[in-house]
């Protein structure tokens, strides 16, 4: 039992720190057009 416990805490423990590394991935504010384009969002989409 007690190395059940052990292996899932180990587990736990690697995807949490897997998960803080991806998280840390992102791209830092908001996105931006290239230059000499025009913003065309945010869209508005026909309703039916």
């Amino acid at each position: 039992m007690q190395r059940l416990v052990a292996a899932t805490s180990r587990h736990v423990l690697i995807a949490l720190l897997l998960a803080v590394a991806l998280t840390a991935c992102g791209k830092k504010g908001p996105p931006k057009p290239p230059e000499g384009e025009e913003v065309t969002y945010p869209r508005t989409y026909p309703t039916r």
